[in-house]
């Protein structure tokens, strides 16, 4: 998808000092995702039962070299990381270039619904693990260039999620800073406390 390539080059190549802004809009997106099952709940408490435990967590992983951020939200079908993820097919890519090109701020990428692209201003390479009421779970992995692969789990290597999305960002060398657990602590602090779960 050329629009994704374009955007992800615009974000990897952004002289862009607030890179922090990531791990609010994967915090962000989290929240949305739990916000959707609870709302699918109150006509099927069924859908909820699978993962009742609504809460987001942040791990860095200093030996591997990655932060993930894990929900237990509504999670994404094979399907729907294709088109989630994979492809735009709202205007929001283009709309948020032609705000830049403009001078708008990156931070303001979450407004167009692009704001999981923000991992890459931190992540060289970024795995997307999801598992839906609907599907078994699956892996999207991508790295920085815009061409992404989607695979069923078989391995399991990121955990066996009962039911949500994790997203795992492999940083770049000169980005270690957000594997110290208090300066994540910090930005939590800083850019979610009003998030309506458990962080």
């Amino acid at each position: 998808n050329a629009d994704i390539s374009q955007l992800m080059s615009l974000i990897i190549n952004a002289f862009y000092s607030n890179k922090e802004i990531f791990l609010r809009e994967l915090i962000s997106n989290a929240s949305d995702a739990m916000d959707k099952i609870q709302y699918q709940a109150t006509s099927s408490p069924e859908k909820l039962a699978t993962n009742p435990d609504l809460r987001i967590r942040v791990e860095a992983n200093r030996e591997a070299g990655f932060v993930s951020v894990e929900d237990a939200g509504i999670g994404m079908t094979r399907d729907e990381l294709i088109s989630n993820l994979g492809t735009i097919a709202k205007s929001g890519t283009k709309a948020f270039m032609e705000a830049i090109s403009v001078g708008a701020d990156m931070s303001m990428i979450g407004q167009f619904g692009v704001g999981f692209y923000s991992s890459y201003l931190v992540a060289e390479k970024v795995i997307v693990v999801s598992k839906s009421n609907e599907d078994e779970q699956h892996i999207w992995e991508s790295t920085a260039g815009g061409t992404f692969v989607v695979l069923k789990d078989e391995t399991f290597e990121y955990g066996n999620l009962k039911r949500g999305t994790k997203v795992i960002c492999h940083l770049k060398a000169d980005q270690t800073e957000f594997l110290e657990s208090d300066r994540l602590h910090d930005l939590i602090l800083k850019h979610s406390a009003f998030v309506g779960f458990p962080i």
